[in-house]
């Protein structure tokens, strides 16, 4: 799969969403076509997010490790992959080394 490296035709929240004391930095973007997600990074740290909607994690740089709500295995995504978190819901999410770079997609 190969890795998405610009957005084209977007529109970009200036102001960051900022999580996790700094750990998690993220930008709404809003699509051409009017879909939502946000580009974000997320520096070395164990996280546990919250859900709404259903979301697509597509990794752009770095890797990650992250447990769906219920699951005992870890598993293991890296740049030009992507994983599904149910809506309403949580997972957790590990960063080691390099920074994970992620497009969130919102669906």
């Amino acid at each position: 799969m190969s890795i998405q490296k610009t957005l084209d035709g977007v529109s970009v929240a200036t102001s960051a969403n900022v999580y996790f004391d700094g750990k998690c930095v993220s930008h709404g973007v809003t699509l051409a076509d009017g879909r939502k997600c946000t580009v974000g990074v997320i520096l070395p740290a164990s996280l546990t997010f919250n859900t709404g909607a259903p979301e697509i994690m597509e990794g752009t740089a770095g890797s990650c490790e992250y447990r769906l709500d219920g699951e005992s295995e870890w598993k293991r995504s890296a740049a030009g992959e992507k994983f599904n978190i149910p809506g309403n819901s949580k997972f957790e999410i590990r960063v080691s080394g390099e920074p994970y770079s992620y497009i969130c997609h919102f669906g």
